[in-house]
């Protein structure tokens, strides 16, 4: 460490052209200037990487910043050079690197040139880097993102549980741990772990009261996304999804709707990773589409909007996520789409881990949908989650819950039944049992602690499991009851629940959100939908496709079905692509038979002057399943129906469904190599009158028409999609 006296806030202006330092960022740097370890909970845009940058700059020797990522080191390391005149003053120390790359860092070093060194967790594995700097002066060890140590943290990294051990390979020197997200359990993790567990914690709060935070169910999703967009036309954004096919979709929609836009995910060659993040750094694009592999210490302080297509896995990381926006104080808005379904996928990915971590992904999903469904104060409760304590008066309408509230009711007689039903429980199951014992359900763990006999069992069965999640919600944010971590989640009572009991009070509480409803009364109406908003049109529509059908030997419904005219009757599309676009149509269709309907509704959007919907202007690309261009091709090289299913490991059934999906949006396909063999001359002429003078061509109308002995159900769809295909496509 430098032992001359230095004014830090003349350093903070000569390096960098601050005046000020953030919080506690001054406190910070000096107790790392005396020789100190710390450790530093600051959010997102808190200003935590000036905590050893500073200090760096002005210390002898060089300071080691371990860093989990190539793309956040590079960031880091061309901002430090911009506040200087000579390169050499912060490397990186990674795989991108060249062999002449290298040697010019060790020689930097070697010089004395080097005062910052970022490396990953894994390049200090590498002995001969540890023999390097074993012989350098370091000034402290900076860990970056010290949440990845942390198996309970949302990034966890194996490697980061190395560290102590390679810092005393390499020398002991000052560790100052740094993270914008850590629960009490994460802290201690870390902080053991490092052996800085007697290290001042230096605790900002987790607060940003800039960030407005949203939860909306996931319906027609794509939809919603463009048109937040186009409402914040030329604002830079970050969409996450969880999966690479994901974010290129949603990217390829965006492009094809005229939204400047570019996918991010770790698939992405290293060049086209790097190319897309510095576009989006130099407002060449205004939104990324990325997995969770972007973002993470990228230094965009005007980031107005990030949006979650997927609700994250842990509320870690949507708190990082999330806290990428507004960082310099400005408008940040923080959307989240959320759906039970996603909760299923996340779940999934859980499976075939060992068995503790299993338990820990699932606690933290868990937490994150409580979070999704709470209807309290989404502020107080993720603040909550942190350690920290808030007033929801303060929130000032910033989240959807405190802007639209809930109607709210005494939950006085059931936090108290709640808290006797952990206390008969003996404290020993988690909220999920605790629940299905309130409601008078069993399980093998409820049987195991013959919890079905207690007097308690089923008390509560008045109201649904939803509603004992919401109170037990409310129970832990008041302090009635916690989770205990190190047993996965068991509620406990804390001694404000004992209090609670001695003298119980009115206290309001909200009914929670319900998404799950939400999204399965939409799933009716948002892809087909059940009434027109305009009756004229439809009628109007039935009439011209009647009409149409006489002229072309059809029947009506294969022309266009009941549910595409009422589609028609809502969107007045007006051109092929938005024709390709209403329910069951495809461009074959819309190309076969589009054009009269185009034509009308045209004229009578004109002759009533109709304001059509926004939405309308969303168009979606053409999406290839692997399974349909597998089957596509199979049946152009005339293989078998069973051969096709067998080796995409389908049911002939299953098979023959994704064939009439293929079919009904507009492919043309020929199985009249596979027919010819089943089904004779006659049987032919028999089947295609039937469903050329049939009033709607469907299966069902085919099935009740003729006796099973007759034809089966396989015969009779793979028929009806030859005619379908034959006449319409």
């Amino acid at each position: 460490m430098s032992t001359h006296i230095i004014s830090l806030k003349d350093e903070l202006q000569n390096y960098f052209g601050f005046s000020h330092f953030k919080s506690q960022q001054e406190t910070i740097i000096k107790n790392t200037l005396d020789g100190n370890d710390a450790f530093v909970i600051m959010p997102t845009g808190g200003g935590k990487s000036m905590c050893y940058q500073l200090p760096a700059l002005v210390s002898d020797g060089c300071a080691i910043i371990v860093s989990p990522l190539i793309a956040l080191m590079k960031n880091q390391v061309d901002a430090i050079r911009g506040f200087n005149d000579n390169d050499c003053i912060a490397h990186v120390l990674n795989s991108s690197l060249s062999k002449k790359d290298i040697t010019q860092v060790k020689e930097d070093l070697e010089n004395g040139k080097t005062k910052l060194l970022y490396v990953a967790p894994e390049s200090l594995t590498k002995d001969e880097y540890i023999d390097f700097l074993r012989n350098r002066k370091i000034s402290f060890y900076a860990i970056d993102e010290a949440h990845c140590i942390s198996e309970w943290g949302h990034d966890f990294r194996p490697e980061y549980r190395n560290l102590r051990k390679i810092i005393e390979n390499i020398g002991r020197a000052p560790i100052i741990a740094l993270t914008a997200t850590a629960t009490t359990k994460v802290r201690e993790d870390i902080q053991k772990n490092l052996g800085i567990s007697e290290c001042p914690v230096f605790f900002d709060s987790f607060n940003r009261d800039n960030l407005y935070y949203d939860i909306r169910p996931k319906i027609d999703v794509e939809k919603q996304i463009i048109k937040y967009i186009k409402q914040h036309k030329g604002k830079s954004g970050i969409i996450y999804c969880l999966s690479r096919k994901k974010v290129e979709e949603i990217a390829e929609t965006l492009q094809v709707n005229g939204i400047n836009a570019l996918p991010y995910h770790a698939g992405l060659e290293n060049k086209i990773r790097i190319k897309h993040q510095d576009a989006f750094l130099m407002e060449d694009v205004d939104v990324i589409v990325a997995t969770i592999a972007f973002g993470m210490g990228i230094d965009k302080p005007d980031i107005r909007y990030v949006i979650h297509h997927d609700i994250p896995k842990s509320l870690e990381s949507y708190y990082q996520e999330t806290g990428r926006a507004g960082r310099d104080g400005g408008e940040g808005n923080c959307v989240t789409f959320y759906s039970y379904r996603d909760i299923e996928k996340l779940d999934k990915f859980l499976q075939g881990k060992p068995v503790a971590e299993q338990e820990i992904g699932r606690q933290l999903i868990l937490e994150t949908i409580s979070f999704a469904e709470t209807s309290m104060c989404r502020r107080k409760y993720l603040l909550h989650y942190f350690g920290e304590t808030f007033d929801e008066k303060d929130c000032n309408e910033m989240c959807d819950n405190c802007k639209h509230p809930k109607p709210k009711f005494d939950g006085k007689i059931y936090i108290v039944r709640l808290i006797n039903v952990v206390k008969a429980l003996s404290e020993r199951l988690k909220a999920k049992e605790v629940v299905k014992v309130i409601v008078g359900e069993t399980n093998a763990l409820i049987k195991q602690h013959k919890s079905e006999k207690l007097e308690i069992f089923g008390q509560g069965k008045d109201k649904s499991k939803g509603f004992w999640h919401a109170v037990i919600r409310q129970a832990l944010v008041k302090g009635f009851l916690r989770k205990d971590i190190e047993s996965y989640g068991v509620l406990k009572i804390n001694e404000e629940g004992n209090k609670y009991l001695q003298n119980p009070h009115k206290i309001l509480f909200t009914e929670d959100h319900d998404y799950d409803a939400i999204n399965a009364k939409n799933a009716i109406t948002s892809n087909i939908k059940s009434a027109a908003a305009d009756t004229i049109l439809l009628n109007n529509l039935k009439d011209l496709r009647k009409k149409y059908a006489k002229q072309l030997g059809l029947p009506p419904n294969i022309i266009f079905s009941e549910a595409s005219l009422i589609d028609m009757a809502n969107q007045y599309p007006l051109n092929n692509d938005e024709l390709a676009q209403i329910y069951g149509v495809g461009q074959g269709k819309a190309k076969k038979f589009g054009e009269p309907f185009m034509k009308y509704i045209k004229q009578y959007v004109e002759d009533n002057d109709v304001i059509r919907p926004e939405e309308m202007v969303v168009k979606t690309v053409a999406k290839q399943s692997s399974n349909k261009v597998y089957i596509i091709q199979s049946i152009d090289r005339k293989l078998s129906i069973e051969d096709i299913a067998s080796a995409k490991g389908l049911t002939v059934e299953e098979l023959i469904s994704e064939i009439e999906t293929i079919v009904e949006s507009g492919t043309k396909i020929n199985l009249n190599y596979y027919l010819d063999e089943i089904i004779d001359e006659y049987q032919e002429e028999e089947l295609s009158e039937f469903f050329k003078n049939s009033e709607s061509a469907t299966f069902d109308e085919a099935r009740s028409e003729f006796e099973e002995d007759e034809y089966s159900d396989e015969e009779l769809r793979l028929y009806r999609i030859k005619f379908i295909s034959d006449v319409a496509n």
